[in-house]
């Protein structure tokens, strides 16, 4: 890792931002987000969450002048084909709403009987050294659950209130954080990141 051992975000979640920096602070690497620097929302015109994530880390390498990572997450549910996919933020539309997106699913789901409602969330990290990184670093890890008939937990996002863990009797959204990012797509994503950034000397 260059300058100075610090890489920039490519997001404005904080939550995001603190997750990054637990995990990467210990080992000597300091996370910015992209609004230090002025990086704005980029329009995400990929077709996959590889491409989409690769344009906002490109984009904050650019502005910033620091690796950059970035994340692009969502959910897929078997039963609609896919969807709402790489759309799963805006699945309702604009202005972004996380219950509105979940209404709209499970008005989607009506009809579908719970036990063909299998799902599961994926998410991508990508590591650009530089904006023209020739190699970007992409780590993609899935969670299989199934999309419940009602919501149910306070904790999480996203669609965590609907997503229904079997083994574990509940929704994402009724997990303990720590638990949660043990088992989810993004916490694994993130344990594989530092595995790929380790054996490629990223971190050095």
């Amino acid at each position: 890792m260059n300058a100075g051992n610090r890489l920039v975000l490519a997001s404005a979640n904080s939550g995001k931002l603190r997750e990054f920096n637990q995990l990467l602070v210990p080992l000597g690497v300091r996370v910015q987000p992209q609004a230090d620097f002025g990086v704005g929302d980029v329009e995400e015109t990929g077709l996959t969450f590889v491409e989409n994530a690769l344009l906002k880390a490109r984009e904050a390498s650019r502005v910033s002048g620091l690796p950059a990572l970035a994340d692009d997450s969502g959910l897929e549910v078997d039963a609609l084909n896919g969807q709402p996919g790489i759309y799963s933020a805006r699945y309702a539309g604009e202005p972004r709403s996380d219950a509105r997106n979940n209404a709209k699913l499970l008005e989607a789901l009506a009809a579908v009987p719970v036990a063909a409602r299998r799902a599961r969330y994926w998410c991508v990290l990508v590591l650009l050294r530089h904006a023209e990184d020739p190699v970007p670093l992409i780590v993609q890890r899935s969670w299989k659950g199934e999309i419940s008939s009602e919501p149910r937990g306070d904790g999480g996002f996203g669609y965590d209130p609907l997503f229904w863990l079997p083994d574990q009797g509940k929704t994402a959204a009724q997990l303990a954080a720590e638990e949660k990012n043990r088992l989810s797509h993004r916490g694994r994503a993130l344990q594989a990141l530092l595995a790929a950034m380790q054996e490629t000397a990223r971190l050095s």
